[in-house]
This record gives C-alpha cells, sequence and structure tokens, in this order.
C-alpha cells in the first residue's frame, strides 16, 4: 500500500506542476514570484521586467518583453503561449476614437 500512496503523490505532484505551468501570466501585473514561473525567468530577469514597467509603464503587446535587457527572443518564443496582457486602457480607449472617425 506503501507504493500505492507514493505513486498517487508523484502524480498528483506532477499533474499540479504541469497546471501551473499552463497558467497564464500577465506581465502587467505579475509580481516577481509570478514572473519567475515564465521558463528562462529567474529572480534577476523578474526583477528587470518589473523595473522595466515601472519605468516605462504597462506593456502593450507580449512582443514588448523582448524591449527588457535579459529577454532575448528565444524566452518570449518559449513563453508566448502563456503570457497576458492587461490592463492597458489607453489601447482601447484610443481604438474607439479611431473607430468614430
Amino acid at each position: 500500500m506503501s507504493l500505492f500512496k507514493s505513486l498517487f503523490l508523484v502524480i498528483t505532484l506532477l499533474l499540479s506542476g504541469a497546471a501551473l505551468a499552463a497558467t497564464s501570466v500577465d506581465i502587467n501585473a505579475a509580481d516577481t514570484k509570478t514572473l519567475e514561473t515564465l521558463d528562462g525567468v529567474g529572480p534577476s530577469k523578474a526583477r528587470a521586467i518589473v523595473e522595466y514597467r515601472q519605468a516605462n509603464g504597462p506593456f502593450k503587446s507580449a512582443d514588448d518583453l523582448g524591449k527588457v535587457k535579459g529577454i532575448g527572443q528565444k524566452t518570449l518564443d518559449a513563453n508566448r503561449d502563456r503570457i497576458s496582457v492587461g490592463g492597458v486602457k489607453g489601447d482601447t480607449a484610443q481604438k474607439k476614437a479611431t473607430a468614430k472617425n
């Protein structure tokens, strides 16, 4: 029975890790710990993302993440399906104004 419990625990941990990896990360709202869940992003890159966001405002697209020092195309491509960009309110207002004209 102990082997069964151990196997069950391993399977449960693997499934929970897969669920975490599939979670979307809003690069405009995420803290450093959340940003570290992205592939290739450790503590220093996560801090660089937050610092860039604070200095330059919210990211408008996932591609803007490539403007952060230390984030290259490889890291961006590895995470593209998990990156979301929320909180860009100015974009919506601009689109509405443009649509009226």
